[in-house]
């Protein structure tokens, strides 16, 4: 395993001959509040994981033990002017979409408080695993504010609008296996193995063709909120991008000569 620092507050690591890359939270004197140079480190982790042809997979973890991250770091923005709240809005929008559009699937490892921010690096990944002590929710209009990392839009689609209406406008906190049960995560697991699981499963996804995962996670969020019609036609764009790849030959001779593939990835 190799790691890698971006700024004080950012490490990634990368597992199974670098096609996991593990993005870990690490400011835990602050549960992984989210501040102006952290949010500009998730960027460009993101970024420079995004790039990277060799990654398969990217799972979000936090190093802290009681929270995976307790979302934007209010001391600091207390002492913002207007005019630093506006500068420092693209640096923070630019830390959850670089998890948004990483064009590889995410898996978001939750433990303790997933809150406001936190909860939406969370909803900005294709899966999050949580264990028994996730509490998750979005209260950001108990403190005079909306939902600003993705929030209002990632959460409806999991869930419903009505449902998203709820939990946003009350502000409430929802422990784990409520949770799952509203769809809010996907996988509860066992107290302080959130982490181990989702590695687990990346390392499972990790074995797929690359093209293949790139492609299919691109036809299943351009996809979303279209019509049924058109829908059809981003996914035919997405197969005929596998189609002819070398992906595709390798997986279709593996299986005829029943070996594991060797994926070429392009």
């Amino acid at each position: 395993m190799s790691e890698e620092r971006f700024g004080e507050f950012v490490l990634v690591r990368r597992h199974a001959d670098g096609h996991v890359a593990e993005l870990a939270l690490d400011r835990p004197k602050a549960m992984n509040a989210v501040s102006t140079d952290m949010a500009r480190s998730i960027a460009g982790a993101c970024a420079a994981l995004g790039a990277d042809r060799d990654v398969r997979v990217v799972v979000l973890t936090s190093t802290h033990e009681r929270a995976f991250c307790v979302g934007a770091d209010l001391k600091e923005r207390n002492s913002f002017s207007d005019a630093d709240l506006v500068r420092q809005r693209p640096v923070a929008r630019g830390a959850y979409t670089g998890v948004l559009e990483l064009p590889v699937p995410t898996i978001a490892a939750v433990h303790g408080f997933a809150l406001g921010g936190g909860f939406e690096l969370a909803l900005a990944c294709d899966l999050i695993v949580a264990d028994g002590t996730a509490v998750v929710g979005l209260p950001e209009v108990s403190v005079g504010v909306i939902p600003g990392g993705g929030g209002t839009q990632l959460l409806p689609r999991r869930v419903g609008a009505a449902r998203a209406a709820e939990l946003i406008f009350t502000a409430r906190r929802v422990e784990a296996d409520e949770a799952r049960e509203l769809g809010l995560v996907d996988e509860v697991v066992g107290e302080g193995r959130d982490r181990e699981e989702a590695l687990v499963l990346a390392g499972r996804i990790a074995g797929h063709s690359p093209v293949g995962l790139r492609a299919a996670k691109r036809a299943l969020r351009l996809g979303q909120g279209l019509d049924l019609r058109a829908g059809l036609e981003v996914e035919d764009a997405a197969w005929r991008a596998v189609a002819f790849s070398g992906d595709r030959a390798e997986g279709v001779a593996a299986f005829n000569e029943k070996r594991a593939p060797r994926w070429p990835g392009e």
